[in-house]
């Protein structure tokens, strides 16, 4: 069986799809298809507090082209959900109403805690020991989401309103930084070592550019540097120099300060990146609905 997810996100909205295959025993994602489009919903929200006419039309051609690729590829079931944008759009589900009366596909506006539960949900079958404890950050365009497991099980997890896109508009709190600093210490056990793994775009092309292997971390040394070689260049220069696509040239740099402050807050020295997100975890989940 074939499924379509779809995630609108603030920075871009996505479309994959895959199929679950068994090997040896163990269920694999397949993925068939990948589709991103930058609409980049959280510049109207940041600045307007809701979506324009002009991007709710682009919206909507999105979500045309999304149903379009699905029909084609035949897939069983799809599944659209939004995030921090949409959470704050004050016309966030009059647009829900109306992409369902065009394109038939209803979209599920998500709380970052929901969010946070389907991203994570891909960690509990990835094969890590179950005496290991880790942290798993996941760093959108309007949130960033922290999971603190222990023995396998989730113990804490908290959806945070700094994102990049938030950072670029000057729309994050001054005392965020600070409740993220609170949050670590009241959570996480800072004597003990811990794996951390890291999700989202940004960090899966930081892993990218810095040659990193599949199984390999990155470290904390390697992405400071990063950061300050990306930022030593200006927008176009960065597009350039790195063959950056232009809507990653700018937000690479405050996904990279988040990741480096939450790393320093946990005392970590390196990041795992699975690359995997919140569409692979929704495919596992409609699978699971299926049986």
């Amino acid at each position: 069986m074939k499924y379509a997810a779809i995630d609108i996100g603030t920075n871009a909205a996505r479309l994959l799809i895959g199929e679950l295959v068994e090997i040896n025993g163990v269920t694999h994602l397949k993925k068939v298809s990948y589709t991103r489009i930058p609409l980049r919903l959280g510049e109207d929200v940041f600045d307007l507090g809701r979506i324009s006419k002009t991007k709710s039309e682009d919206f909507v051609k999105t979500m045309q082209a999304f149903q379009l690729i699905a029909d084609i590829f035949k897939v069983n079931d799809i599944h659209a959900v939004a995030t921090s944008a949409m959470r704050d759009a004050e016309n966030g589900d009059k647009i829900v109403r109306k992409i369902s009366e065009e394109t038939g596909i209803e979209i599920e506006i998500i709380s970052g805690d929901e969010e946070a539960r389907i991203i994570f949900s891909n960690f509990s079958r990835m094969n890590i020991a179950k005496d290991s404890p880790y942290v798993v950050i996941d760093v959108g365009g309007g949130s960033t989401e922290i999971s603190v497991f222990e023995n396998g099980k989730r113990l804490a997890s908290k959806s945070f309103d700094v994102g990049t896109l938030r950072i670029l508009k000057d729309k994050v709190s001054s005392t965020i930084w600070s409740e993220i600093h609170l949050w670590i210490e009241s959570h996480v056990n800072l004597t003990e070592d811990h794996l951390i793994f890291g999700t989202g775009g940004n960090i899966n092309k930081a892993h990218k550019m810095l040659n990193a292997g599949l199984d390999s971390s990155l470290g904390l040394e390697a992405l400071i540097k990063l950061r300050s070689d990306l930022a030593s260049v200006d927008y176009e220069e960065r597009i350039e120099i790195y063959q950056l696509k232009p809507d990653r040239a700018d937000v690479i740099i405050p996904a990279l300060d988040i990741y480096i402050y939450i790393l320093k807050e946990i005392k970590a020295k390196d990041i795992f990146v699975p690359k995997v997100g919140l569409t692979d975890g929704m495919i596992f989940e409609m699978h699971k609905k299926a049986k």
